[in-house]
């Protein structure tokens, strides 16, 4: 077990360039190469089906990636990033503006491309996903109003990936978190959640972070007591074996859930 990692701690002691180093070095090995090409195939065929569309998508807790947006952003007119921690927004604000110094995307954008029919035309859509990001935000999921002070119209879909699980000390709080974040989406619209199961820590740099251990029984019943009927799930065991020490999650999940009227 590890202890819960408070919000004040993020603020301090989260670096988002060793966290990007760490496990968006898409085809290098990293442990993160396993769970991105679940995420990024699952997020491809949820978005190309074209049941989950709209005018807003809002993506809760984006940290400083932008891997969970890229199929997302050909099927919605505009997307709204948001994130806990100043740095984290900094260093988005950083890619979306393609600021020297800005983290390297290219080769996850080349495999969404290849995904989606056409590896060459990742270029393109990275233009594309800058063009539909139009505004990035500060977020906390422990607010009634998660975007406080912004009140914003309901989207017609919220994506969240590896979000809820490091911002709630247990089941209890993710529930709450989860009907926080439910106000944000207007009733009929669709919830994206990805993530990983059975886990309590992953390491960004030498501190270690807290992430609540769920099942897919808990999602289920806190997805449905909240008024959510769930359209797809998808779970996937860990492939790599190796570097335990770095995040001990055993499975990847993504869920795409209907919020009812």
């Amino acid at each position: 077990m590890s202890d819960f990692t408070g919000t004040d701690v993020y603020q301090e002691s989260f670096d988002p360039k060793a966290y990007l180093e760490d496990y968006f070095r898409f085809g290098e090995g990293s442990l993160g190469d396993g769970f991105l090409k679940f995420a990024l195939k699952q997020y491809s065929d949820v978005f190309s089906s074209g049941n989950v569309k709209g005018g807003t998508l809002i993506d809760v807790g984006s940290g400083p990636t932008i891997h969970q947006m890229l199929s997302a952003c050909e099927h919605f007119e505009e997307i709204i990033a948001t994130d806990y921690t100043d740095k984290n927004l900094e260093e988005l604000e950083k890619w979306l503006k393609n600021k020297p110094g800005a983290f390297d995307w290219s080769p996850v954008l080349k495999y969404v491309c290849e995904l989606e029919g056409d590896r060459e035309k990742w270029m393109e859509k990275q233009e594309r996903l800058r063009r539909a990001v139009k505004q990035v935000l500060k977020c906390d999921v422990m607010k009634s109003n998660p975007l406080e002070p912004v009140t914003l119209p309901q989207a017609d879909c919220l994506l969240s990936s590896e979000c809820l699980e490091g911002a709630c000390k247990d089941q209890a709080a993710y529930r709450s978190a989860l009907k926080n974040i439910s106000t944000l989406l207007r009733p009929g619209g669709h919830l994206v959640l990805c993530g990983v199961l059975n886990t309590n820590y992953y390491m960004v740099g030498k501190v270690k972070f807290f992430s609540l251990c769920l099942d897919e029984a808990f999602l289920r019943d806190a997805l449905q007591a909240e008024g959510y009927v769930i359209e797809h799930m998808t779970i996937a065991q860990r492939e790599e074996k190796s570097m335990q020490e770095m995040c001990d999650y055993e499975r990847s999940y993504l869920i795409v859930a209907r919020k009812q009227g």
